[in-house]
C-alpha cells in the first residue's frame, strides 16, 4: 500500500529536484528516501523521475502524481487539524495569507475586532502575491486567504466575497484631470497608467476595470507597492488607479496629488478563500464578519464630515 511517507518523499523530490535536498526536507537519510521512492515506483509500476549521477528530472507522470500527493497531504493535515481542534477545546491557530494590496490596509483595522470576537484564536499573517498564496493553501501551509477576485482558483477552494473594491484615479495636482472629482471612461481612453510590477493581480484588474476603452500600462516604471505608486504620481511621473480600500485607509494622506472617483469602473472583489475540506468553516464565517465590519469602519472614517 502506498504510504503518506512515500507521498511526502515524492513531493519533496518534485519541489527540490535533488535527492540530497529532498532527504533533508523530509529529515531522513538519502538512502531512506531513495528506497522509499523505489518501493513506490515498484508498487505502481511506473517511473516518477529520471536519475543520473548529477541530476534528477521528474517524468510528466511523476509531476502529475506529485501534485495529487500534495492535495492528499493537505487533506490529511485538515484531518489531523480537526482532531487537534477538538482536543484543544476551541483554541485555534489560523495561518492567514494576504495579498499586499489588501492586507496592509484592512488588517490593522480588522485585528482588534478579531481579537475581541475570537479571543482563543491566534492569527499568523503572511503577505505574498496571489499565486504563491494559493499554492500555500493547497499544500496546507496556510489555512485562509485574503485575496482579490476575479482570479483563477482550483476547485478545492471555497470563497466568500467580503466587499467590492472600486478605484480612484490619482493624478498630479497640475494634471489636466486634476480639476475633476468624477472621471469618466472618455477621460481615460488611451491613457497609460503607472502600475504595480507583473505578478500583482491588481495590475490586471486595473487595466480591465473600465469596459469599452483601451487602458495601457506605462512601461517606463513598474512599482513594487501602492505606496511607491503614490510617490511616483506625486513626482509627476504619471497617473494611476488606486483601490478605494487603500484610499480610505489613508495611503494618500500627506501626499500632494488629486484623487477622483472613476465612474462605471468594474470593482475587484475582496474575498476570503479556504479549502473545502477545512474543518474551520464556521470559524471562517466569523472572521469574514469581522473583516466586513472593519471595511465598513474604514469607509465611515473616510467619509467627509
Amino acid at each position: 500500500m502506498t504510504t503518506l511517507r512515500q507521498l511526502r518523499f515524492l513531493t519533496a523530490l518534485d519541489d527540490t529536484q535533488n535527492f540530497s535536498r529532498a532527504s533533508e526536507l523530509c529529515n531522513v537519510t538519502q538512502s531512506t528516501l531513495s528506497t522509499g521512492l523505489k518501493d513506490l515506483e515498484d508498487r505502481l509500476g511506473i517511473k516518477v523521475a529520471e536519475r543520473t549521477k548529477h541530476s534528477v528530472l521528474m517524468t510528466p507522470l511523476g509531476r502529475d502524481l506529485a501534485e495529487r500527493a500534495r492535495n492528499i497531504l493537505a487533506e490529511v493535515r485538515d484531518f489531523e487539524g480537526r482532531a487537534r481542534k477538538e482536543q484543544a477545546a476551541g483554541a485555534t491557530a489560523i495561518r492567514l495569507g494576504t495579498i499586499p494590496t489588501v492586507g496592509p490596509f484592512l488588517m490593522p483595522r480588522a485585528m482588534p475586532l478579531l481579537r475581541s470576537a475570537l479571543p482563543d484564536t491566534k492569527f499568523y499573517l503572511r503577505e505574498e502575491l496571489t499565486d504563491p498564496l494559493v499554492e500555500g493553501l493547497m499544500e496546507g501551509r496556510l489555512d485562509l486567504l485574503l485575496i482579490a477576485l476575479p482570479h483563477p482558483l482550483p476547485p478545492q477552494i471555497e470563497t466568500e466575497v467580503l466587499f467590492s473594491d472600486g478605484y480612484a484615479l490619482a493624478t498630479p495636482v497640475d494634471h489636466a484631470l486634476s480639476n475633476r472629482d468624477i472621471v469618466g471612461a472618455d477621460d481615460l481612453a488611451n491613457r497609460h497608467l503607472l502600475l504595480l510590477e507583473k505578478g500583482h493581480c491588481l495590475q490586471r484588474h486595473a487595466l480591465s476595470s473600465i469596459s469599452g476603452i483601451n487602458l495601457d500600462e506605462d512601461q517606463s516604471y513598474a512599482a513594487t507597492s501602492l505606496s511607491t505608486l503614490v510617490a511616483m504620481v506625486e513626482e509627476d511621473l504619471g497617473i494611476t488607479l488606486l483601490p478605494k480600500l487603500a484610499v480610505d485607509a489613508g495611503i494618500s494622506r500627506g501626499h500632494k496629488l488629486h484623487l477622483g472617483d472613476v465612474q462605471d469602473a468594474c470593482p475587484r472583489q475582496v474575498a476570503l478563500g479556504w479549502r473545502r475540506s477545512s474543518p474551520n468553516v464556521v470559524l471562517f464565517g466569523k472572521i469574514a464578519a469581522c473583516m466586513k465590519q472593519a471595511r465598513a469602519a474604514l469607509s465611515k472614517d473616510a467619509a467627509p464630515n
